[in-house]
């Protein structure tokens, strides 16, 4: 059961509640009306002391049409906090107004702080560069809707290994299912951290690395896209050598398998050129209103109302 957990980490949720959710939002997605008024009379929060437009607007829109309220705010600047109030003593407050709170920070570790001290349950919108929940089940519900399970799947994750969070949260999710296997495609200075290859070696889950994305894009059931950021580069000669490496373009999708679809957390810059978003294989845009399909079912588990 899920009703008044809080959501901090992928790893907080089970397979079987995975999959609770999984159904549930495949079936709000198949008829939308009939979940509308399910939380009629439920507010929720979202308290983003870091900007988020997309999270926040997903986890707004997901509330409104379950037939819910919404109030929060979109900038640290526009709370009390920035007054110098703690943390603990906004969460106390905001938590005896309302019934779920969706809460984002810059600060690894904020989401669990806070769950101490509220009187309901915080789903994590992000905290730093820890931990994505809902872009991991927005992912997981992607995956399943597109591909049908998440069992036997070759999954390739291309960019910014090292900083992302989502690829670190969607690779512990999917270690839990059999014969899954993991390509790491990155330049050195963005490569997975050694915490994530430790877990998936004391696993035994298979993974390989590769430097260029055309070396292995025939091998994937799965591409998880992120961005290649400049700023990571100590030195911009390795950056202009990289960078197109990384860029996912019609070429190379022409080497990729008929049914391998493109994921991506959003927002991208160039790192999909915009020639690919017509390919029936990119799904990042759907992955969006699932997304929104993903913590409507979320939220309606963790209030008790379905």
């Amino acid at each position: 059961m899920l009703k008044g957990l809080s959501l901090i980490q992928p790893n907080d949720l089970t397979v079987s509640e995975i999959d609770e959710i999984c159904t549930l939002a495949e079936q709000i997605i198949v008829d939308p009306s009939s979940f509308q008024d399910v939380c009629r009379g439920k507010i929720l929060a979202t308290l983003f002391f870091e900007p988020s437009t997309r999270t926040r607007l997903s986890f707004e829109a997901a509330m409104l049409h379950l037939g819910g309220t919404v109030e929060g705010f979109s900038d640290a600047s526009n709370s009390s906090t920035s007054k110098g109030e703690t943390l603990a003593d906004t969460i106390r407050v905001v938590s005896s107004y309302v019934d779920v709170i969706a809460m984002r920070s810059p600060k690894e570790g904020a989401a669990l702080l806070a769950s101490k001290f509220s009187e309901c349950p915080i789903i994590n919108a992000g905290d730093g560069g820890h931990y994505h929940p809902t872009q991991t089940l927005t992912d997981l519900v992607t995956i399943r809707a597109l591909k049908g399970g998440f069992e036997g799947h070759t999954i390739g994750f291309c960019g910014d290994l090292k900083f992302g969070r989502t690829v670190h949260s969607l690779t512990e999710a999917m270690c839990r299912y059999k014969n899954v296997k993991f390509v790491f495609i990155s330049p050195e200075e963005l490569k997975i951290p050694d915490w994530v290859s430790n877990f998936l070696d004391e696993a035994n889950i298979p993974y390989s690395t590769a430097s260029r994305l055309e070396d292995v894009i025939g091998d994937l059931d799965i591409l998880y896209m992120t961005r290649v950021q400049k700023e990571r580069f100590f030195n911009e000669q390795d950056y202009l050598r990289l960078k197109d490496s990384y860029i996912l373009d019609k070429a190379k999708m022409e080497l990729a398998r008929k049914d391998m679809i493109v994921l991506h957390p959003l927002p991208r810059v160039n790192e999909i050129s915009p020639e690919v978003d017509s390919d029936p294989r990119a799904a990042y845009f759907k992955q969006v209103k699932y997304g929104m399909y993903a913590r409507m079912a979320l939220i309606a588990k963790i209030l008790g109302v379905l």
